[in-house]
Parts: structure tokens; sequence; C-alpha cells
């Protein structure tokens, strides 16, 4: 049921289904404040949840541990994980390269992580997010941070074209009440944060969330904190042999949330392309081979 790199949170969503009422109590505890919640005593941890000790021993087990102290060590090794700089990525993997060529083993972990991505999507929350994405009744935001904010750029760039009314959020945190000054109830918000993740973009989730925005995340393996103000929220692997992050199971999610929403609009993205494509035409922005 579970691969052997399946984070805790993903072995949650994979076995939700299958949890019983108070089981279920405790996981959404846990995924509250992922993966600190789940660092205290098994009292402290069952407290919180308002569930009994003897319900977190059944869960664990039923996550694939032996007892709770296995349960917490793998949290810390992924909090360790979670916070790891790129230099101390790069020496985790330096130390168990195999011998293969680099073009060989970084394919097949980027290959890894799409399979694995793809396989714990949520289909019902992945339509859901397009069927906002396409309403052309909500304004469309979309932020990222240091590293995130490429994949913020080409989804915006999309977006403009597949509708009209998007706003892409500057990184500069000082600009954001500006752009939160616009957003109303049920407008939605497209977030994009992965590991080291940035204090500024979990505040102006917060505060998206409060004028009732609807808020989607596109994260790691890890899940960002946002997530707990997320409507709808996807975990991408990310791992990979370098000192920096792979983004390509991210963006094959995302490419594909651009496909949808573009068919689901497709008169209205069609006519705007036309519209695109003639004014390019007349400031000659593409070289005519003719």
């Amino acid at each position: 049921m579970f691969e052997s790199s399946d984070t805790i949170a993903e072995r949650l969503q994979k076995s939700f289904a299958s949890l019983t009422r108070a089981e279920r109590q405790l996981a959404d505890s846990i995924l509250e404040n992922y993966p600190v919640s789940g660092m205290g005593t098994i009292t402290i941890v069952a407290r919180n949840a308002d569930v009994s000790t003897p319900t977190v021993a059944r869960m664990v087990q039923k996550l694939g541990f032996k007892g709770f102290p296995d349960f917490q060590a793998a949290l810390r090794q992924e909090l360790r994980d979670k916070v790891s700089d790129p230099i101390a990525k790069r020496a985790t993997w330096a130390g168990s390269a195999p011998d293969e060529h680099i073009l060989n083993r970084f394919t097949e972990a980027v290959i890894g992580n799409i399979r694995q991505s793809l396989g714990q999507v949520d289909i019902e929350a992945f339509d859901q997010s397009c069927a906002w994405l396409a309403d052309l009744d909500r304004a469309v935001f979309v932020v990222g941070g240091r590293i995130t904010r490429s994949l913020a750029d080409y989804f915006f760039l999309h977006m403009q074209v597949a509708r009209p009314n998007v706003t892409h959020i500057q990184s500069i945190s000082n600009a954001w009440p500006h752009y939160l000054l616009d957003m109303k109830k049920d407008d939605v918000l497209v977030v994009f944060d992965v590991r080291r993740y940035e204090n500024s973009t979990l505040k102006l989730a917060e505060m998206a969330a409060e004028r009732g925005a609807r808020i989607i995340l596109f994260t790691d393996q890890w899940c960002s904190p946002v997530s707990k103000f997320a409507d709808r929220y996807f975990s991408s692997r990310i791992v990979v042999p370098s000192a920096w992050d792979s983004m390509i199971a991210v963006q094959l999610l995302l490419e594909t949330v651009i496909a949808e929403v573009q068919e689901r609009n497709w008169p209205v993205t069609k006519q705007r392309m036309q519209s695109l494509e003639d004014m390019f035409d007349r400031t000659r922005f593409f070289r005519k081979f003719t």
C-alpha cells in the first residue's frame, strides 16, 4: 500500500478512507501543523486531537510503523529534510550516489517523482480547482516565492491568455496589501510554496483566507504550512540527485491544469488567442518565415 519513500502525510492521505472516525480526527490534527503536530509525547498528540492514546497507537501501526517511537523517528527525519539547505542536500546525495551517469540517474529520479506525484492526486480536488480557475465570475491571483516565482510566472502568463481578470502578485511582501484590497470572497489565490517555506507567503495566505478567497496550493511532499489555509492543495515529489530540488513534477501538474482550464473556457480562450496573435502581427513581435 505504501512506498518506502512515502512521507507520513502521504501515508495518511492514502489510508484516510480506511481510518475510523477517531483516527480521521487524529489524522486531521496531525496534518493541521504537520509535521510539528506529531512531535509531542503520545499523550500530548492524543490530547491535541481529543482522542485516546490507544487510537494513536493503532493508527501509527496502520501507517506501517511498529509503534509510536518509530513514527516519531520518521517525523524527525522529515523535519530535517524539510529544513535542509542546498549544501546539506548535496552532501546527503553524494554519499550514496551510484556510479551511473548523471543523465540516467537524474531522469530516473524525475520519472519516479512524476509517478508518485500523479498517483496521489485527488481527482475530485483537481477537477474542483480547475472549475474555480475557469469560473469567469472569480478573479484569479497568483503568487510564488524565491524559487517558485518561475512557476508563478509561467502559470500567470498562460492563465492571462486563457481568461480575463488574472493578477500576478509581486514577490515583494510590502506590496501585498494592495492586491488583497481587491480580493473578494470566492476569488481564487494560487500559491506556489516548496521547502524552505517562506513566512511572508504564509501570512499572505492567512490574510486571503480571512477575505474568503479560495486558495489552491502547489507544494512538495512535506507540505507547506500554507496547506492549513488551502481549500485544495497538491503535493509533488521534488527530490533528485542534486543540491537543488526538481520542479518537473509540479510543472507537469501545472500544465495539466492549464490545459483543462483552457478546454473549459475554449470559446473565450480562442477569442483571446486570436486577438493576441493580431497584436503580435501588428507589432511584428515574432519573426515571420515566408
